[in-house]
């Protein structure tokens, strides 16, 4: 037999080998299969007219307000101001300081509550809490769950470097005020009620406490 014939036998049969091991090691393909998609440089896509999006979109911020609304800007800049902030986590913590405070607040007690509160705020607290004393009151309150958590709005200061951001809440309690001599006046302990607050927190960027305080509150 010719050497030339020989030869092509040889290396028809390596490839007959090779293409077995491609198949057992990467599969079978079959049915319709897209072509892969050609890589476009920047340069490329501008003259071309294709948009180029450097970094895309921060849905941790846009999951919680509107893209591009001043609330989203102010988010934006609290998180190149503090890189480690996450909205998401912040509203965890925001629906946790709602229920300590708002129970703290109802059963009259307010001094773990001082990290977390203004001052202006803890005083206001502070002056309901006495009122009931000295009219012999006291609540009884449990707190059922929470039905509502939304960011409202964000404000970030580049001076002082302060961050708020207004949460809106509604809880879910029982909730009695009984008199001197114990008799309920108010409320009902089997029935459950809604409390709506709109809450505003702050903090300095960047400073060692780490304290969200609720600086404002309204309904």
């Amino acid at each position: 037999m010719d050497s030339a014939v020989i030869q092509l036998l040889v290396l028809a049969g390596i490839a007959v080998f090779l293409i077995m091991k491609l198949r057992s090691a990467l599969g079978t393909r079959d049915g319709y299969e897209r072509p892969p998609e050609p890589v476009i440089d920047p340069a490329t896509a501008a003259r071309q007219g294709f948009e180029v999006i450097e970094g895309g979109e921060d849905h941790d911020i846009t999951d919680h307000v509107p893209a591009n609304s001043d609330s989203a800007k102010a988010l934006a800049e609290i998180k190149r101001a503090e890189p480690s902030f996450n909205v998401t986590e912040f509203l965890g913590g925001a629906r946790g300081a709602y229920e300590m405070i708002l129970m703290g607040f109802e059963n009259g007690e307010l001094d773990d509550l001082v990290p977390l509160l203004s001052r202006d705020v803890f005083e206001s607290f502070d002056e309901v809490v006495q009122l009931r004393e000295r009219e012999g009151l006291s609540v009884e309150a449990h707190f059922v769950g929470l039905r509502e958590l939304a960011l409202n709005k964000a404000r970030f200061d580049p001076a002082s470097k302060e961050a708020e951001i207004t949460v809106r809440f509604v809880g879910e309690l029982t909730s009695v005020v009984r008199n001197a001599e114990g008799e309920v006046v108010e409320g009902d302990a089997n029935a459950i009620k809604q409390q709506r607050d709109v809450w505003t927190f702050a903090r300095v960027t960047g400073s060692d406490n780490p304290n969200w305080r609720l600086v404002a509150t309204g309904g």
